[in-house]
């Protein structure tokens, strides 16, 4: 009984993680996409050296729709 658990589990996780990888990875792709596409004037790392507030909570809000994704994947 133990065993099958054990090993329901794991395909659950694994099958969780595949699911969270190919989001991570459409995600970041699309990302990139509207960064080349919308922003191919600003250079977000300059600004934010700059002092530029708005930037910088641009750029926390692209890291915290990747930890969702990441989030979200693993529960399932």
């Amino acid at each position: 009984m133990e065993t099958d658990f054990l090993i329901a589990t794991m395909l659950n996780l694994g099958v969780n993680l595949i699911y969270t990888m190919i989001a991570l990875f459409i995600g970041i792709l699309a990302l990139q996409i509207i960064d080349k596409k919308l922003l191919s004037n600003i250079d977000i790392e300059a600004e934010m050296k700059n002092g530029n507030l708005a930037v910088a909570i641009f750029a926390s809000t692209i890291m915290i729709f990747v930890a969702l994704i990441v989030t979200f994947g693993f529960r399932g």
